[in-house]
């Protein structure tokens, strides 16, 4: 008789990823409802100008200019699991004195600035501190698997979220909105503490060079966490094509619903309904990257996203004709670009956290946040002067076809030949 090898367990059968991944669904469609809410209050409510509503776009990602610092300090505290709780703690608590000042009818722009930048912060700690809590959760040969898992969540939102958020908005305000996004970071905070305590310490496969250097500055701290990214010749490139597709993602990205709206003469419903059809194409590509990646390779299943991604930004710069027409182009130009993204972040974090040593990932983690999330309000401002000076659809075009360079960054890397993490990795 033959004995049957036992199956490997997934990331499902660990009951402390369970716990993380419910605190995430409902955090992340809280998200989706504050990405509706809170540019709504500025324009609706405040009567803010376009470049006030740029600034508070711009404030959202400026946290993230400062990750390198904040990653740093994270290194050295040992609690990942009690930063990611007060962060949350600290999004809603922000969050809720804006509903509280529109009662008291004191809601001004510089509040909601503030109320942005502070809920940016609470995002860069809970960011920083992620990386070293996931390793705790599930083994290696499973990252794909639970990234997967976390990515249908978030691909979820972006389907449901929307729609949800619009009701809120349109029933109960903008401010008293903001009350559900709010409630989702306690829910998951409460979750996240519901957690078992050992999931919260993790055992460094990697020796930190700071436990025999207690003096260590946070600035050599800083400067080693850089060093260690760009030395590092998977983390290096993987870093060079995601800033890469992000900055042309943003250029194109500034001026999607500018274009669809004075360009094609779509009205705001027929551009939800365009947008929501097409993020169904990140369900598609959470649930499938599993497969993807099994039957061609991480590496390989990476480089497809990469291309899919900013490819159908060219492909909306070609839309025309009727109205049904329009809308069914930029659908599928989203279902496209969804499914690539998914497919790029779920292998490429996987790829990350797989080669990562423990004891720096929070430092790697603020390191790559800054150059990765730094680039992203420079694409946008980039993209408001191309689409003055060029126009909007050359400036998609433009976009999207050199946006799908960044795949040769992993095409000259050892990342195309990864096929599997539980493979020696370069």
């Amino acid at each position: 008789m033959t004995a049957t090898a036992p199956a490997t367990p997934t990331a499902w059968s660990s009951r402390r990823f369970r716990g993380f991944w419910y605190a995430q669904t409902i955090s992340q469609f809280g998200d989706r409802i504050s990405e509706i809410a809170l540019p709504l209050l500025a324009v609706t409510m405040l009567a803010a100008s376009p470049g006030e509503v740029g600034l508070l776009t711009a404030l959202i990602w400026l946290p993230y200019l400062f990750g390198v610092f904040v990653g740093a300090w994270v290194d050295r505290h040992g609690h990942r699991r009690r930063l990611l709780i007060i962060a949350d703690l600290i999004r809603a608590v922000v969050l809720l004195t804006l509903p509280v000042a529109y009662l008291l009818d004191l809601v001004t722009l510089p509040h909601l600035f503030a109320v942005v930048l502070l809920t940016g912060v609470g995002a860069l700690l809970f960011s920083m501190a992620y990386p070293s809590f996931f390793v705790t959760l599930v083994p290696s040969h499973a990252y794909v698997d639970a990234n997967s898992r976390l990515s249908l969540s978030r691909a979820g939102s972006f389907v449901a979220g929307p729609a949800v958020g619009g009701a809120l908005v349109q029933v109960l305000t903008a401010p008293v909105a903001l009350v559900a996004d709010a409630l989702s970071f306690l829910g998951s905070a409460l979750l996240l503490h519901r957690i078992p305590d050992a999931a919260s310490e993790p055992t460094p496969r990697t020796p930190d060079p700071a436990a025999t250097s207690p003096d260590l500055g946070a600035f050599r701290r800083i400067r080693e966490g850089l060093t260690l990214l760009l030395r590092h010749r998977v983390l290096r490139a993987v870093l060079a094509c995601t800033t890469t597709v992000n900055l042309f993602t943003f250029i194109a990205g500034t001026l999607v619903i500018l274009f669809a709206s004075r360009e094609l003469g779509l009205s705001a419903g027929a551009i939800g309904i365009a947008f929501g059809a097409g993020a169904v194409g990140g369900l598609a590509g959470a649930a499938l990257a599993p497969r993807v990646t099994r039957a061609i390779g991480l590496g390989r299943t990476a480089i497809i996203g990469v291309v899919l991604f900013p490819a159908p930004l060219a492909l909306m710069a070609l839309a025309g004709g009727t109205v049904p027409a329009k809308v069914a182009l930029l659908a599928v130009a989203e279902f496209v670009s969804s499914a690539g993204v998914m497919l790029m972040d779920i292998n490429l974090n996987a790829l990350i956290t797989k080669v990562t040593p423990d004891h720096a990932r929070a430092r790697i983690a603020g390191a790559y946040s800054t150059v990765n999330y730094g680039i992203r309000p420079l694409g946008a401002l980039i993209g408001g002067w191309l689409g003055t000076a060029i126009g909007l659809r050359p400036t998609l075009a433009l976009a999207g076809t050199a946006g799908v360079c960044a795949a040769f960054w992993l095409l000259a890397s050892p990342v195309r030949r990864v096929s599997t993490l539980d493979a020696e990795t370069p």
